[in-house]
């Protein structure tokens, strides 16, 4: 398993976490969504920005990015 499959692995991990958090009956499932996606977001960016598979003036890189944040940004915006 690569480096990045782990921290794929540890995207997906995190937000099913959330998930279950936001099962619980003492968290709002949004809470429990935002938390969990905040921590993907902390592998998002140790696999992009910290050691990028690609070079940094790749512009695919960027639009993953900018993807991910409007993604999460927009999910935040409907829950809220």
């Amino acid at each position: 398993m690569d480096r990045y499959d782990r921290l794929l692995g540890g995207m997906l991990v995190s937000l099913l976490l959330g998930v279950v958090v936001g099962l619980l009956p003492a968290v709002a499932f949004h809470q429990g969504m935002l938390g969990g996606s905040l921590l993907a977001t902390g592998f998002f960016w140790q696999a992009v920005f910290r050691n990028p598979p690609v070079p940094a003036s790749d512009r695919r890189m960027a639009g993953v990015a900018v993807a991910w944040h409007l993604g999460l940004f927009a999910y935040l915006v409907t829950v809220w």
